[in-house]
């Protein structure tokens, strides 16, 4: 995954934040949304593409665009490197294969004791049991 590549397949949509900020906000376009196309991405082969819309796809709209973004800062500039890093972050982990579940045995103790309630279990039953001799 080469961060320069996915750099320039990304695209950049910077609008006015809301909050605090008085006249800078009402002027200057700092909050900036990062979208990237997961399905015309040269970076990832097909089933890497499946793996994060599968994982991310709460994320991604009809149109398989990714949005993210970032209105956290008063500089557009860093808003722009804190989204691209959170960018890198979720793909990264989007890409982290999930580990099977290895299923575990049950003791040697649970065992005895499982066995040994249903042994005095069955005793009670048979105890009610009509005898003829």
């Amino acid at each position: 995954m080469d961060k320069q590549q996915l750099y320039q397949e990304v695209t950049f949509k910077n609008s006015r934040s809301g909050g605090a900020g008085g006249q800078h906000v009402n002027k200057v376009s700092s909050k900036v949304e990062l979208i990237f196309d997961v399905e015309s991405s040269s970076q990832f082969t097909d089933e890497q593409k499946i793996a994060i819309q599968n994982k991310l796809s709460n994320r991604i709209d009809n149109e398989g665009l990714l949005h993210l973004q970032c209105d956290e800062t008063r500089s557009q500039l860093k808003n722009k490197e804190l989204v691209f890093k959170r960018f890198l972050e979720l793909i990264h982990t989007a890409l982290i294969p999930v580990k099977k579940r290895k299923p575990s045995k049950p003791t040697k103790s649970s065992i005895k004791k499982r066995l040994d309630s249903k042994k005095k279990l069955s005793e009670k039953k048979d105890s009610r049991r009509f005898k003829t001799d």
